[in-house]
């Protein structure tokens, strides 16, 4: 008998095998959700699988780059057949190389934007018909207070804003099937992409915390877990009147 068949929900996370994705994962597994955890190497997901496993829950690691639409295809399918009909959806998987405008190629920019913009286009665009199907979804996607402008990443900034239309419109056009759409804006969060930051930077990772917490009014940089907690309401059964939002999990107000 399938999950699906016991009435457990089933969530995709993307870039799940760490930092947030594997927080929300790990968080909504707890919630009481079948997970299907998929990143770029089905290796680094195992931490994340294991995880859940350990506390009782139920998670499959997939492989897929979501900015190969036949990838994604594949990698939606196998979670659907494996755990059951995803209804929901966690957008995370991102990257954020540091680069000036002038020095940018055009391969460096279509290869964030393939990850950023493109990547959450063609996994809802697989999703979605699953929730179609049931009456019922939640769709979750990562932007950015770097949606608001970057000065280091205009590429990442873009792909961020973008993100912010594409969730509205999804709100827009799919509330009548009982689905929901919103963004989380995560300000300074602890992960591997702050800490690259640090290292370009040449500053240490916890003097780089330190001076960034200054300027949060709540006077602490963000964990993983802060943007998981934000990810499980949005996803729950209660959150089915909000749609379209932007949630800026901050810190404080974000111009």
């Amino acid at each position: 008998m399938t999950h699906a068949a016991h009435g457990q929900r089933t969530a995709i996370v993307t870039g799940a095998a760490r930092g947030i994705g594997a927080a929300v994962a790990k968080w909504l597994a707890r919630d009481g959700l079948a997970v299907g955890v998929i990143d770029l190497d089905e290796a680094d997901c195992a931490g994340t699988v294991e995880a859940i496993r350990g506390e009782g829950g139920s998670a499959v690691a997939v492989a897929a780059d979501v900015a190969d639409e036949a990838a994604v295809t594949a990698a939606v399918a196998r979670v659907a057949a494996e755990l059951g009909p995803p209804t929901v959806l966690v957008n995370n998987a991102g990257v954020g190389p540091r680069a000036d405008l002038v020095e940018m190629t055009t391969q460096q920019w279509d290869a964030v934007l393939g990850v950023n913009l493109r990547g959450p286009f063609f996994v809802t665009r697989a999703v979605v018909p699953h929730m179609i199907e049931a009456g019922w979804g939640r769709i979750v996607t990562m932007s950015s207070i770097s949606a608001v402008g970057d000065a280091a990443r205009v590429d990442y900034a873009s792909a961020k804003a973008g993100l912010i239309g594409f969730t509205k419109s999804l709100a827009l056009q799919l509330g009548r099937h009982g689905i929901t759409a919103n963004a989380i804006a995560p300000g300074f969060v602890v992960s591997d992409m702050t800490r690259a930051s640090a290292r370009r930077l040449g500053r240490d990772f916890e003097e780089f915390q330190r001076s960034a917490a200054e300027s949060i009014p709540v006077g602490r940089v963000g964990r993983p877990e802060d943007i998981a907690h934000t990810a499980s309401y949005l996803v729950s059964p209660e959150a089915g009147f909000v749609s379209g939002q932007v949630i800026y999990v901050a810190g404080g107000p974000v111009d």
